[in-house]
């Protein structure tokens, strides 16, 4: 009984949240921030230093470092008010979109960064709808407030209608660009005073109550009050804030602030203990008499069980190894568990098991659902693998998109043949990029969903496998995957189009196309053949197409 009373404890201190944003909207500076002020970390690092030897803590990707964007996914973990915060920082260039939208899956909230100059944009609509589709809570941050910017009125209306869904203001700006005198905290009635520089910590602010009405009219002039004008209409045409309507995301908390400058970045780390929710159920499937059963999995529940949601290769170049990120649904995790790996039945074996500090990685003593650890393997895991101490069950939903943009691996010396398919399997595994294998031989063909993708593969098949390669154009523009209602159909089909058929990384088998209508065509022909433009994780049912 007792061990009950702690996992449900213990869970109740997690907090998972995916940040999320445009480019350029401040994403990773506002992670170092919030890394810098629980502690994390000592120093934050500049994102637009690009030349300069300290980087963002959460960039360590080479290309990273050289262009000044996130192209990985990557994980950390702070404690701060007694509270353990897992903090999963996206890409957020479109190109990489299918690995944020698989991290989006492991969370229990999301924080949304908005550039204060600039409003919605054109990412951040795909990463929402993503959030709407599993109604994700999503706490919103307008950023750079010390730029000059868009009136905050205008902002809330606009977040509001691509949220689709009601606005509640946290904190009000006061002023803008170089007449930015600093946020008035709505919950606490008070003002906080705003004074450029990256070295300030939030403690350092000076706070002024508002009942000191005389003394801020003084002080801010005409910006005080026009902002206690727009302040009072945007409270009284939002609703007052709900958690249960937060929780259900139909409701998002706004924050005003300039992550730069440290500041507004507190009020978004308390935000996330005090209204971020804690480890949420997780449905799963299991057989009962070999009839699947959907089953939800309570966070408190005493077994181990969570699921990758992303393998990363090569995260430490010295040893060639592979690091398996797993949301713990479940239980608790102590060294020496055995684990089995639910698709294969195998035992899972790791070398070691680590939570993560971007660079830094400690060993586990011991994790509760919610928490994010990795598993250093050198195979035998994928993407969307569910993993136990025991109990067959199999978490779903895990999305792999068809591809759009197509190329053919050409191997510049023929003598790293070896290298290449090392670097290629393992790079597919990692769903960096989608590789598919023509099923009558050929080269390899790389399926993207945004051209970037290409050349960041390209650069760790040369930097990370020694295999230098070109990428030449091919007739392909799309791919789907296909089932059918009986072997025979498929096999039918199969020897009807051979030239078009083609495996991925997980060996699933997917239809090659050069035109929208060659799908239309091939169902015409063959009517009990469904073609898939998303599948989960190998062994999984496919969606099927609309």
């Amino acid at each position: 009984m007792s061990s009950n009373r702690e996992f449900l404890a213990e869970t109740r201190r997690r907090r998972t949240f995916a940040i999320i944003s445009h480019p350029d909207a401040g994403k990773t500076t506002l992670t170092e921030k919030l890394l810098l002020f629980s502690g994390a970390i000592q120093i934050a690092g500049s994102v637009k230093a690009r030349k300069a030897t300290r980087h963002a803590t959460s960039d360590w990707m080479e290309i990273e470092k050289q262009r000044g964007i996130s192209v990985a996914s990557s994980v950390m973990q702070m404690v701060y008010r007694d509270h353990v915060i897992n903090l999963l920082d996206t890409p957020g260039h479109k190109d990489f979109s299918e690995d944020t939208y698989r991290v989006l899956t492991a969370v229990d909230s999301a924080l949304m960064v908005i550039d204060a100059a600039n409003g919605v944009e054109a990412q951040t609509r795909r990463l929402i709808e993503v959030c709407r589709q599993r109604d994700t809570p999503i706490i919103t941050f307008v950023n750079k407030m010390d730029r000059e910017v868009r009136e905050p009125l205008e902002l809330l209306d606009e977040i509001e209608r691509e949220l689709g869904m009601p606005c509640v203001p946290m904190t009000w700006p006061v002023g803008q660009g170089k007449s930015f005198g600093g946020i008035v905290n709505l919950r606490t009635q008070a003002m906080t005073v705003f004074e450029s520089g990256s070295e300030r910590l939030p403690q350092d602010f000076e706070v002024m109550p508002l009942s000191e009405q005389a003394a801020l009219v003084a002080r801010f002039g005409h910006e005080f009050e026009t902002a206690k004008e727009s302040m009072e209409l945007a409270t009284g045409a939002s609703p007052s804030w709900d958690r249960e309507a937060f929780l259900a995301g139909k409701q998002t908390p706004v924050f005003f602030g300039s992550g730069v400058n440290n500041f507004g970045v507190m009020e978004v780390l308390d935000a996330l203990v005090d209204l971020a929710p804690p480890p949420q159920p997780r449905i799963s499937t299991t057989l009962v008499n070999r009839q699947p059963q959907v089953r939800e999995i309570q966070p408190a529940d005493p077994d181990f069980a969570g699921v990758v949601f992303k393998v990363q290769a090569n995260m430490d170049a010295n040893h060639r190894d592979r690091i398996a990120f797993v949301r713990m649904a479940s239980g608790k995790y102590t060294p020496g568990m055995k684990l089995r790996v639910q698709r294969t039945a195998k035992e899972l074996r790791p070398t070691s098991v680590v939570t993560f500090m971007s660079q830094r990685r400690e060993a586990v003593n011991e994790a509760y659902a919610g928490d994010i650890v990795g598993f250093t393997t050198h195979g035998g895991v994928q993407l969307g693998d569910t993993i136990t101490d025991g109990a067959s069950l199999q978490f779903t939903g895990l999305p792999f998109f068809a591809p759009e943009l197509f190329m053919t691996v050409i191997l510049k010396n023929p003598l790293r043949t070896k290298q290449l398919q090392q670097g290629l399997a393992q790079l597919g595994e990692e769903g960096a990029i989608q590789v598919f294998k023509p099923e009558i031989g050929g080269p390899m063909l790389l399926g993207a969903v945004g051209q970037l993708q290409f050349e960041v593969v390209q650069h760790r098949l040369k930097t990370e496998y020694d295999a230098d390669v070109r990428l030449e154009g091919c007739q392909y523009t799309g791919a789907r995957w296909i089932t059918a209602d009986t072997p025979a159909e498929l096999r039918t089909f199969v020897d009807a189009y051979p030239a078009r058929m083609a495996k991925d990384a997980a060996d699933t088998l997917a239809f090659l196309c050069t035109s929208p209508y060659d799908v239309r065509l091939a169902q015409e022909r063959f009517p009990k053949i469904h073609f898939h433009p998303l599948r989960e994780h190998a062994g999984l049912s496919l969606q099927t197409a609309q």
